[in-house]
């Protein structure tokens, strides 16, 4: 589907768990000096202008990131926001979406490679990131795309799975996907954001994953804002297949803390091993 554009909820809840879990990924990876690969199948055009009309019209980043502006913390979550702080100068204007904060922590060897299919964001995609040598950007389908490029050249590293989940289909379309990729790459890393909605379709694509995908080691984090209800996001998932050392326990720290920093009366962290690393 090419209709839909992130702007309209960046900054939000769901993108603090998803960015917040990707930064400990990129962290983990930079502990070692051999050099890395990120690919993202649904890249959006990577920055977002706060001010603009798309995240005026629903506000929601003020239910997330503005919230968290004035917040320090000696962990990584006070690093991620640090990087966010780091894009702005003394007030909240810009948002990084997932390719800016993969670039902002990439080192000079690493390589990055954006697929965005909607003609609109990928051009403000590469526009985006001209002043990144080490990244490339790719008008096509993200799914096909980054497969092309598996295994990739550094040979460790990292792919985000992030599609709008606009249309029934697109769940099992991630499902169908980690199995090929992990076929070519058994050794890499997939991240895979959901939405959590009444309908609970994320469900039976992890199931489809976990069946699937029988030697990958799995790992589920899902943050709640408020209660189940039948229409709406009411919460953010992550999945990450081949989880780094003791991501497990940094996610069972940090998400909570960051709910009691959102000030969410009814949220929930919940953090489960579908497959246990062997």
């Amino acid at each position: 589907m090419l209709s839909y554009q992130h702007g309209f909820h960046a900054g939000n809840f769901a993108d603090l768990h998803k960015h917040l879990t990707l930064a400990l990924l990129l962290e983990s990876l930079n502990r070692k000096p051999k050099s890395w690969s990120y690919l993202e199948t649904h890249s959006g055009r990577g920055r977002y202008d706060l001010r603009d009309a798309q995240a005026a019209k629903t506000g929601e980043y003020l239910e997330g990131i503005a919230k968290l502006w004035a917040i320090n913390a000696d962990n990584a979550l006070g690093r991620y926001l640090d990087l966010v702080r780091g894009l702005n100068e003394g007030e909240l204007q810009t948002y990084p979406g997932s390719p800016l904060i993969a670039a902002e922590m990439a080192r000079e060897a690493d390589k990055i490679h954006l697929m965005e299919l909607h003609p609109q964001e990928v051009q403000e995609l590469k526009r985006n990131f001209r002043q990144y040598a080490q990244v490339g950007v790719h008008h096509r389908d993200g799914y096909e795309g980054v497969l092309s490029m598996l295994p990739p050249k550094p040979n460790r590293g990292l792919v985000l799975i992030d599609p709008a989940y606009e249309v029934k289909t697109e769940y099992m379309q991630v499902a169908d996907f980690l199995p090929k990729a992990l076929r070519v790459w058994g050794n890499g890393s997939f991240a895979i954001w959901y939405p959590v909605l009444g309908a609970n379709r994320h469900e039976d694509m992890i199931k489809a994953i976990v069946k699937n995908c029988p030697d990958a080691a799995i790992l589920r984090s899902e943050k709640h804002v408020s209660a189940p209800a039948e229409r709406g996001m009411f919460g953010s998932g992550m999945l990450i297949v081949n989880p780094p050392w003791q991501l497990d326990q940094q996610l069972a720290e940090l998400v909570p803390s960051l709910l009691e920093k959102l000030a969410v009366a009814d949220g929930k962290a919940e953090l489960t091993w579908l497959r246990e690393p062997a």
